[in-house]
């Protein structure tokens, strides 16, 4: 779960994190308020769920309170699209006013899991306010990586290497040692899966502020932190996403797809994409119904599906173990009928039930196509795009 600027400063904050204040605003008469209690020059930012805001006009500065009104009007009741939202970008229904400030050096510091290390890692660089990718492929040699322990946490001299190796003044060492282990405890605290914050800038004055925020927090751990999941705002979400989150379903929207995929198993979706490039097309989404999927998900599951314009033809891909073949075959004829559709069905099924599921897709009258396995479908799915035509 992904959460606002605004709602991470807020974290900052309580942790220590030194952050600017600011104003969040809904309408061009709240962000005139905002800039006249603030004082300009301010910095007007759009509150969307996606970096690359500034590229796309999601960022700007203004002089004068004018300006600012300006700029929040323009912003609002838009969709930002970035390289990060796909191309129908996601709604601008908030954004932040905040001072400006004047910046002597910016520096980048997150907090990740590394899957290698088994632990939280810290990354940071002296470069600033550009993407860390870009500093990655440029100059690897400017990031300073420092893993942390995840029984112990993060020891003290091991933020204080940090903050040494991003090469602070000598009067800065102590308050960012204190930043670094700050956010190394937000990260953990609240079971994140990421904090960044880029850039962290150091003022003309001599003080480190965190000019951005960024927290990402595991969805599977937010039992844990019953506070946090009032903070989730479902309008950021692609509406298909949105509509499976709340059957429980593992539904990602990809771009450029033609090809549906219902599976069950995370790894059986992958492997099931894989034979969608092989046969010569573009997957459309990415979806596991689980491995306990009842007839109501399923249905669901084959309603999203469908109700996707870019999908042409639909793979189902089933290895039965709990969840059963008949009762899977089932939830897609009865939503197919439902819905009115006449997209076509490769259906491959293995495991319980396979034999009565494939049988039900046989008898149902319906564009169905059974394949007793992988392969088999992969051929089928291939011969059926070939004499549909058109791209990926």
């Amino acid at each position: 779960m992904n959460l606002h600027e605004y709602q991470a400063k807020q974290i900052f904050k309580d942790y220590g994190i030194p952050v600017l204040p600011w104003r969040i605003v809904e309408s061009a008469d709240e962000a005139k308020i905002a800039a006249e209690e603030l004082g300009c020059p301010v910095i007007v930012k759009a509150q969307v769920h996606a970096g690359g805001r500034g590229k796309a006009g999601g960022v700007k500065f203004a002089a004068t309170v004018d300006e600012a009104v300006d700029a929040a009007s323009a912003m609002l009741g838009t969709r930002m699209v970035t390289h990060q939202t796909g191309p129908s970008g996601v709604p601008v229904n908030k954004v932040m006013v905040t001072p400006a400030a004047d910046i002597a050096h910016e520096y980048y510091l997150s907090v990740v899991m590394d899957g290698d290390e088994g632990a939280p890692v810290i990354i940071a660089t002296r470069e600033g306010g550009v993407e860390i990718e870009q500093v990655a492929e440029e100059h690897p040699e400017k990031i300073v990586r420092i893993v942390g322990d995840p029984l112990i946490g993060l020891l003290p001299y091991r933020a204080r290497d940090a903050a040494l190796a991003l090469g602070f003044p000598s009067t800065l060492i102590r308050p960012a040692t204190a930043l670094i282990s700050n956010a190394y405890r937000i990260f953990t605290d609240n079971d994140c899966s990421l904090v960044e914050i880029n850039p962290l800038i150091e003022t003309e004055d001599g003080k480190l502020i965190a000019l951005d925020a960024k927290v990402g927090i595991e969805d599977d751990a937010l039992f844990r932190h019953a506070g946090l999941r009032g903070l989730h705002d479902p309008d950021q979400m692609d509406p298909l996403e949105r509509e499976a989150s709340e059957f429980d379903l593992a539904y990602v929207k990809l771009e450029g797809g033609r090809v549906g995929c219902m599976v069950n198993g995370a790894g059986l979706a992958m492997a099931t994409m894989d034979i969608t490039k092989w046969a010569g097309a573009e997957p459309a989404n990415f979806l596991d119904i689980g491995g306990s999927a009842d007839l109501d998900r399923i249905e669901h599951a084959f309603k999203i599906i469908v109700s996707d314009p870019d999908v042409e033809i639909i793979l189902v891909n089933l290895f039965a173990g709990i969840a059963r073949s008949d009762v899977v075959a089932t939830g897609v004829i009865n939503a197919a009928r439902e819905v009115g559709s006449t997209k076509p069905v490769v259906a491959a099924m293995r495991g319980t039930n396979a034999e009565e599921g494939l049988q039900l897709f046989e008898e149902s009258g319906m564009d169905i196509t059974p394949a007793p396995d992988m392969a088999s479908a992969a051929i089928v799915l291939r011969d059926k795009l070939a004499s549909m035509g058109g791209g990926n």
